[in-house]
């Protein structure tokens, strides 16, 4: 109990302490053998890294989905423009965009003990090819608050400094203490009243062991 005690500070949700056997049973049941199975994957994974330094947790969390999980937009996954899947549905449709990316990592990182103040989910203006930019999530990791991140993206395999993606441009990021202009180093505000989504995601969440 006592790594997942100290899971559910990192994650810094109310409730009991997290329950992966209900997700796993959740997988089965909504999902099917194939989510269930991407589910023990993802917690034999967790294992190998939780006493791995946080560059090494950092590498295996996103290879982990960017292998495991194919992108996909909303309007294919859930028939609407915009959802916020928690990790249990990314995980279980074994598809989902790049918000769904950013926050099954999020969450999984949390559940390795990584602080919070050192992880944001970063929403970007992305320059792709023919210099035509598209909103994007990726997550970042600040081993100083102040400092540069190193990113976390489902479009590229490698965890990178953030000056080593010019193609990235930042517009505000969040986690769930906080929101963050680009920019600014004061929040501002709370994330759960200014991001209906991320709410939304949080309360599905919490009745899926998380």
């Amino acid at each position: 109990m006592g790594w997942w005690l100290a899971a559910l500070l990192a994650i810094g949700l109310s409730g009991a302490a997290p329950n992966l056997d209900l997700m796993q049973r959740l997988a089965q049941e909504r999902y099917g053998p194939t989510a269930a199975e991407t589910v023990t994957a993802w917690r034999r994974m967790m294992e190998e890294a939780r006493d791995q330094p946080v560059e090494q947790q950092l590498n295996l969390v996103n290879t982990f989905f960017n292998r495991r999980i194919l992108y996909a937009l909303d309007s294919q996954v859930w028939g609407q423009n915009d959802y916020w899947a928690t990790p249990l549905e990314f995980m279980g449709r074994g598809m989902g965009d790049c918000e769904d990316y950013s926050i099954a990592k999020y969450v999984t990182l949390k559940l390795l003990g990584v602080p919070n103040e050192r992880l944001r989910m970063i929403y970007v203006r992305a320059r792709t090819a023919g210099a035509l930019t598209e909103a994007h999530m990726v997550l970042g990791y600040y081993e100083d608050p102040t400092g540069e991140p190193l990113i976390l993206d489902n479009l590229i395999s490698s965890v990178r400094p953030a000056s080593r993606r010019t193609d990235l441009t930042p517009v505000f990021s969040f986690n769930s203490q906080g929101l963050w202009v680009a920019g600014q180093q004061q929040s501002s505000g709370d994330p759960t009243a200014r991001l209906s989504r991320w709410r939304e995601m949080l309360e599905r969440m919490s009745k899926e062991g998380l």
